[in-house]
């Protein structure tokens, strides 16, 4: 072997070996958890439409991967650099350069939950949204107007009160709020069961009567022991055409007309409504909140029993009574007494 040949087979034995030691550098790059960011957690911002540069240039700066050319060994080791999804991705620990390609690649977007608790109405519902950060409550009750997806079930829905149902729901940012009530209304339609309807039709409800009944049941208590206690309370009132005299209604009559304060006036059971049943007979022209599983189902299988009254005991639970006179000796103890108990106790 001449001494050319030596040296070119030592010169490639060294590019052999130089290769490799990079190659298990970069590997060792690749798959090595990192984290430069502070704190706990780190956001990152895709847009859509992107483009390579921009997205490498943000995950550099949040501090996710270690270099650009790690970065740039990511995305030809997974061959995901056309496949990035946009969106709103967490990192909450170190996390090697494939991993962090991969996880967006998979479009796994950060989403935020939002609950809304049973029991409220569209503009409250709208206020927790706005104040969640998730857009505008005029967005959401916008929306809201839209009864299309529940025409159906309810032809004389003017709106979709009642019907977005109380849920926890997980958005990704920049979600619009019509998308995040199709949600809604797609999970109060898996809850109201063809079981349950068919229930309704057997009683001669209409799904807008069951889900008024319902929204008074939920309004009225939250305890579960009591809710087939309550709605039979009001289905024993519609029975024999005694009115509702429900105060909940009273509420939202007042908070249509923007006059509610957190209060109930004796004039204010006068208000002219037609969800004021103090004032007009049987159920509410519609639901007053969004119900419940458990209250919609109570609404179709109220108790047994032949109660007609209920009182708070003001410790959340309510007493029931058959007759007025029973009535009356139960607001007697539990409002007029237990107050005057209260004064008296307060100036000592």
């Amino acid at each position: 072997m001449t001494k050319a040949s030596r040296l070119i087979g030592s010169a490639t034995v060294l590019v052999v070996i130089v290769t490799v030691l990079f190659g298990s550098v970069v590997w060792g790059r690749l798959h090595e958890p990192y984290k430069g960011y502070e704190g706990g957690e780190q956001f990152v911002e895709i847009p859509p439409r992107a483009g390579a540069a921009d997205i490498r240039q943000r995950l550099l700066e949040a501090k996710v991967v270690r270099d650009p050319l790690t970065l740039r060994a990511a995305l030809r080791w997974t061959g995901s650099s056309r496949a990035l999804k946009a969106g709103e991705y967490r990192f909450d620990r170190p996390m090697s350069a494939v991993d962090v390609v991969e996880k967006i690649a998979r479009g796994d977007i950060y989403a935020r939950r939002i609950t809304f608790p049973e029991g409220l109405t569209i503009r409250e519902m709208a206020a927790l949204y706005e104040m969640r950060e998730f857009g505008t409550a005029k967005a959401f009750a916008d929306a809201a107007r839209d009864a299309s997806p529940i025409r159906d079930l309810d032809p004389d829905a003017p709106d979709l009160e009642g019907y977005l149902f109380p849920e926890t729901y997980a958005l990704p940012r920049g979600t619009p709020a019509p998308q995040l009530i199709a949600m809604m209304v797609a999970r109060f339609r898996a809850t109201y069961t063809e079981e349950l309807q068919q229930r309704a039709r057997d009683q001669q409800l209409t799904t807008r009567q069951v889900m008024a009944l319902a929204s008074l049941v939920e309004k009225e208590t939250g305890k579960a022991e009591e809710r087939p206690l309550v709605a039979a309370v009001y289905r024993n009132r519609l029975r024999i055409g005694m009115g509702m005299q429900a105060d909940p209604t009273v509420v939202y009559a007042l908070q249509k007309a923007g006059r509610y304060d957190g209060n109930i006036r004796r004039e204010d059971l006068a208000i002219d409504s037609p969800y004021n049943t103090y004032k007009y007979s049987g159920l509410p022209p519609g639901p007053i909140a969004s119900p419940g599983k458990a209250s919609i189902e109570a609404a179709l299988a109220p108790a047994d029993v032949d109660y007609l009254y209920f009182v708070s005991r003001n410790d959340g639970s309510h007493v029931f009574a058959s007759t007025l006179e029973e009535h009356n000796a139960n607001v007697q103890e539990y409002q007029v007494l237990y107050f005057r108990r209260q004064r008296e106790q307060s100036r000592q």
